[in-house]
């Protein structure tokens, strides 16, 4: 553990003087964040929505208890669209740091004296991992907090808070979250182990989102709902993926070729 610790604090002390990490890390989360508290001002605000009555549409009953008025209903549904926002933030942060940890130090000649040492190649990609996954966690359940702690403010219904608690966030928060992250990391370092240049590590690492991107317009669209039988298959799918994405990080990252390549 004290090599994967002297790893993990080494990549924070040099990942985090890159500013375009640094901003993913500091401000993607606020911005993430603060479009659903947005939302729920603006339909808290607006005495339009608040007074909303009568039978709601089909997709709303799908996110709403039977006792909610029309406004909390609404703001229940408008603002469940956006829950994939707390799944961005888990796989851009680890792309981004992951991606940078490997090339950044190829480019900048410290990979090979560091796989030279007596550690290693699993000690290595667990204290690069683990440096990528606990900003991207940290920032995500810092983030949710906060949007909870918003909606606390300016919803009066307490019951249309503890929606925003129920077993759906949670699983997309707290496992489908770091499922995502580690999904994020392993694919990072399978690219940039095979790339030399750090913007084009991130860029392609990048790719990692566009599946959820997909899920938010399906979500959008109405094709995908949210519920907590989709919620469970994708942290089962995503485990998968996990394991597979791990073992192919491992197998791909050839410390011998790397220490002779990049020389």
């Amino acid at each position: 553990m004290d090599k994967i610790n002297t790893i993990v604090r080494k990549e924070w002390s040099e990942v985090f003087k890159n500013k375009m990490v640094l901003f993913t890390v500091a401000f993607l989360p606020l911005i993430l964040t603060a479009i659903p508290l947005g939302i729920i001002y603006a339909t808290s605000a607006s005495g339009e929505f608040s007074s909303m009555t009568g039978d709601m549409p089909g997709e709303f009953n799908a996110f709403c208890p039977d006792d909610f008025s029309g406004g909390d209903c609404f703001q229940v549904f408008i603002v469940s669209q956006f829950m994939i926002m707390f799944m961005i933030i888990p796989l851009a942060i680890p792309s981004s740091i992951s991606a940078y940890s490997i090339v950044g130090e190829k480019v900048n000649r410290s990979l090979e004296p560091l796989l030279a040492t007596p550690i290693t190649t699993t000690q290595l990609l667990v204290g690069k991992s683990l440096s990528a996954i606990i900003p991207a966690l940290a920032a995500t359940w810092i983030g949710f907090a906060i949007f909870i702690f918003g909606s606390w403010i300016m919803i009066d219904n307490p019951t249309v808070i503890s929606n925003f608690l129920d077993t759906r966030w949670l699983i997309a928060i707290f496992v489908i979250g770091p499922l995502m992250a580690l999904s994020a990391v392993s694919f990072s370092i399978i690219v940039s182990s095979r790339v030399n240049d750090p913007r084009v590590a991130e860029q392609v690492s990048m790719i990692i989102i566009l599946p959820v991107l997909a899920a938010f317009f399906g979500q959008m669209a109405g094709i995908i709902v949210l519920n907590n039988t989709f919620m469970i298959a994708s942290a089962v799918l995503l485990a998968l993926v996990d394991l597979v994405l791990v073992y192919l990080s491992i197998r791909l990252f050839q410390r011998e070729t790397i220490i002779t390549r990049w020389k």
